[in-house]
């Protein structure tokens, strides 16, 4: 089967290619780095020609609101244009568990934008909605950063480790596509505050992290349903303390 993968030199991208190739699939790792550009247009009419599946897990690069809403409409556009044009027969992407739930958030917003792309598009369709990835948590604990401290929701959230959801995305790849979402979650809730204090002190960073119920998430302010996901999702395996040990390990 041949899979285009968009985005496929990134975090999640790469751990996909590599999975996706070794169960033996004919895998495109198509990014700018790579000559494709669904902004441009730029090597996808070529990326797609003889593709059955395009999974999409392609990141904007800048979470500004303006910006990131321009990304995500103008490359789900242009990209749900040229699937139907190669008659790619499924079409999964990658978005974020909440994003109806969290008008406040540009990001969320964005990725809700996207979402609604996919399911007005004639592709047959998978959405996975994931949770925050554990490799997202520094990004999450300097977000709050106030003074010499940090100031961060104590909201319940469920984080995933990447390779997780990559081992998930491989599945529902080659498999039928849904028309419909999916959700994939960590295995632990955990509140925000508390798992930045687990990061830190990890870091050895004695720095305090004040519990703020009033603390924004990228805009959002949230409860314990805010990121956390509604249905049965499908759940990752590696807990975040394991997580923390196997990356000091290779540091």
């Amino acid at each position: 089967m041949k899979i285009v993968v968009i985005g496929g030199t990134g975090l999640i991208g790469t751990n996909l290619v590599n999975r996706l190739r070794q169960k033996g699939h004919e895998v495109v790792a198509a990014s700018p780095n790579t000559g494709v550009n669904t902004i441009t247009r730029e090597g996808l009419a070529e990326a797609l020609s003889d593709a059955q599946v395009v999974v999409d897990v392609a990141n904007s690069p800048s979470f500004e609101d303006t910006a990131v809403l321009e990304f995500f409409e103008t490359s789900g556009r242009n990209l749900l244009a040229a699937e139907a044009a190669a008659g790619v027969g499924h079409h999964v992407a990658l978005s974020v568990v909440g994003t109806e739930r969290n008008p406040d958030s540009g990001y969320l917003r964005a990725k809700l934008a996207q979402e609604n792309l996919i399911k007005a598009s004639a592709t047959p369709y998978t959405i996975l909605q994931a949770t925050q990835f554990f490799e997202f948590v520094n990004a999450i604990v300097q977000s709050g950063a106030d003074g010499d401290a940090f100031r961060l929701s104590p909201a319940l959230f469920q984080p995933i480790a990447a390779a997780d959801v990559a081992a998930v995305l491989a599945d529902v790849a080659v498999g039928a596509p849904l028309n419909g979402t999916v959700e994939v979650a960590g295995p632990e809730s955990i509140p925000m505050d508390a798992i930045a204090r687990q990061f830190l002190a990890a870091k050895g960073d004695k720095r305090q992290v004040i519990a703020d119920v009033r603390a924004r998430y990228f805009g959002a302010e949230l409860n314990d349903k805010s990121l956390r996901p509604s249905g049965q999702p499908r759940l990752g395996t590696t807990r975040f303390a394991d997580w923390l040990s196997a990356s000091a390990a290779r540091t």
